[in-house]
């Protein structure tokens, strides 16, 4: 059953660019995206532990290196991406150095100050080079193909996605993923087993840094522009939102999460418009929208802990066991 319904969802996924609008095929690629950067972060905080902060700064170091390398020394596409990936595995282990002598709360503000420190000197670069505005890319192009279009880029980022969930999957399934979990449950058990668990701890922010530095170089060339403001701290707390929302500790929590972040905007956006004299609330939209996913978010916090993916499963225990539900005995009954 569970074989023949991921079989009919793959099926969905290369039909939809065919039958969909331009809107829905950008919005599903911003899933995409938004999967990769969450599922990242879901190895280092819902599997290591490990809280950040600082995943816009990643996103931030992958899109200019990006931009740098395609801008000024005209890299192919096949180059600059796999360098934004490097960058961003020795940035991890700048992020990941801290976590060494600090925990919770105090690593979560280191990561948030190494996140300044990266928007800071993706602004100097601006300003010093002449790119007031941001860095211009022009399309990739691969072996003299250029990659243009939007079904074009939902297949890729679709892939993309595709590779960084095979990847945690098996990280996930070895060793690395056992010690991951240990560390997470209590480092000290996890040292007395024979863990070497800095070495853990630096290996998970590496490897989560690398795959959103990865996003990060995909988003540049998606959008075809880069620039600092793309990379605020808000984005940090939509990525710490979607493997919340999505649920901890889970790969596909990950990914419905980041489904839902990336389109709970436009639902709210689509609703206003519907209301009387719509026109009136196009200036407060985005304050709508922040005091609305605060909302949602304290929601799953209080009411759903395990986020989306703990109403997923207990959707598909319902109906694996309709109709023969159980019923609770009667009062008084043995």
């Amino acid at each position: 059953m569970e074989t023949r319904s991921l079989v009919l969802f793959v099926i969905a996924l290369f039909a939809f660019p065919f039958f969909a609008s331009a809107f829905y095929i950008d919005l599903a690629s911003q899933v995409f995206l938004a999967a990769i950067g969450a599922l990242a972060l879901m190895l280092l905080t819902g599997y290591a532990g490990q809280i950040s902060l600082g995943h816009a700064g990643l996103l931030c170091a992958g899109a200019f290196t990006t931009g740098i390398l395609a801008q000024e020394l005209h890299a192919p596409f096949w180059i600059t991406v796999p360098a934004a990936t490097l960058v961003g595995a020795l940035l991890g282990v700048v992020f990941g150095l801290p976590s060494l002598r600090l925990r919770g709360l105090y690593l979560a503000v280191s990561t948030l100050a190494l996140h300044f420190v990266v928007v800071y000197l993706g602004g100097e670069y601006e300003s010093k080079r002449g790119f007031s505005t941001g860095i211009t890319l022009d399309a990739p192009t691969i072996g003299g193909w250029t990659i243009y279009g939007g079904k074009v880029w939902y297949f890729i980022l679709l892939a993309g996605a595709a590779l960084t969930l095979w990847i945690c999957l098996n990280l996930l399934r070895g060793r690395t993923g056992r010690a991951w979990r240990a560390v997470h449950a209590h480092e000290t058990v996890a040292a007395a087993l024979g863990i070497n668990v800095a070495a853990q701890k630096l290996l998970a922010f590496v490897i989560s840094s690398a795959l959103t530095a990865m996003s990060g170089a995909l988003f540049a060339y998606y959008r075809g522009f880069v620039s600092v403001e793309a990379f605020s701290l808000f984005l940090s707390i939509q990525y710490v939102a979607m493997i919340i929302i999505g649920g901890m500790g889970s790969l596909l929590g990950a990914i419905l999460g980041a489904a839902f972040v990336t389109i709970f905007p436009y639902a709210i956006e689509a609703a206003l418009m519907r209301l009387p004299d719509a026109q009136s609330y196009a200036g407060v939209l985005f304050a709508v929208n922040y005091a609305a996913f605060g909302v949602v978010m304290i929601l799953f916090l209080l009411f759903e802990p395990l986020g989306l993916v703990g109403v997923w499963r207990r959707l598909q225990t319902y109906f694996l066991l309709w109709p023969f539900k159980h019923r609770p005995l009667e009062r008084g009954r043995k």
